[in-house]
Formats: C-alpha cells, structure tokens, sequence
C-alpha cells in the first residue's frame, strides 16, 4: 500500500508551492518611466521584488515535493522489481509526465524570479526613446502554478500505481528446476 503520510506530505508541499505561485504572479513587479527634470533624464521605479521570493520558495517546495516521491519510489529505476501488469504500465507513464510537468513547473517559477529580480539600471535623455523597463511577462508564475497543481496530481498518482505494482510482485520459487520429488 502506498504509505498514506508520504501522500500527505507530498500534497502539503504541493499546495504550498501551487499558493506560492500565485502570489508570486499577483505580486510580479511592475516599474514607471519616471523624469528627472533637474538633470534631463527618464529613468525606471520599479515596485516590490517580493514576487521573486515566492517564485523561488514555490521551486523549493515543489523540489522538495518531487524528492520525497521520487526517493519512495527510487525513481522507478531501482529497488524491488515491479509485476508485468496495469500498474506498472499507468506508473511508466505517470513517471514520464510527472517528470516532464515538474522540468515545465521549475523553468516557469526560476525563469519567472530571475525576470522578476532583474531591474534595468540605465537612463535615457529626454530626447531619445524612454527607457525599457523589463519586468515578467503577465502568466509566467501562473503557469508555473498550473503545472505544479499538474505535477501535484500526476505524482499522486504515480506514487499510487507504483506502490501497487512493487506490492503485488511474486518472485519466483527458490526451486527452479522441474521438481520430480512427487513421480517416484
């Protein structure tokens, strides 16, 4: 049976990372074109950097998350062999797209605070362009959000499937040869 606290665990740290990442894209950081009129140049404000805390926070505990079923699981490759069956055909599948969605979640949510802290620092006189102020794009950390929630479900699952096909698995007997014990 898969152990019920790892499940448990695994859906805290989830939930938690999934409400990091919407914090983090309600709290992205936005900048203004701002003039300085005593020595003629246009300049970037930006606001709060909070949002890039919550982006790495929600990395860390969706890292954290993966880990835990990933170190239960042996990341499917190691330990006890699993039985030929469903469950150990849903669990490939599951693992191959736990993986993929957490690759997808992670590069949103470090790419997303790596934008968010970035903060241009030049200066353009009045008369040329004003300046770009680069902040995240709207829905980065949104989409690292929804395939943490993805991630969250899908290594449930996987979790699940694996436990049962690692449980039901019969090893052969310790007799390998044909037994003639009964035909004398």
């Amino acid at each position: 049976m898969a152990s019920k606290l790892l499940l448990i665990a695994v859906f805290v740290f989830d939930l938690i990372a999934f409400g990091l990442a919407i914090a983090a894209e309600q709290r992205r950081s936005t900048a203004v074109i701002r003039q300085d009129p005593e020595v003629q140049y246009n300049y970037c404000v930006y606001d709060s950097d909070i949002a890039t805390g919550y982006g790495v926070g929600a990395f860390l505990f969706l890292m954290v998350s993966q880990a835990l079923v990933m170190g239960a699981s042996r990341c499917f490759c190691c330990g006890k062999p699993l039985s030929p069956g469903g469950s150990r055909a849903w669990a490939v599948v599951l693992f191959i797209f736990c993986w993929l969605f957490y690759i997808i979640a992670a590069t949103c949510l470090l790419a997303g605070s790596v934008t968010n802290a970035y903060h241009t620092k030049y200066r353009t006189i009045f008369s040329e362009n004003p300046p770009s102020c680069e902040t995240v794009r709207k829905g980065v950390f949104a989409a690292g959000a929804a395939f943490t929630f993805f991630t969250a479900i899908i290594s449930q699952f996987y979790y699940i499937c694996y436990s049962k096909a690692r449980e039901s698995f019969q090893p052969y007997g310790l007799d390998t040869g044909v037994g003639m014990g009964a035909y004398k």
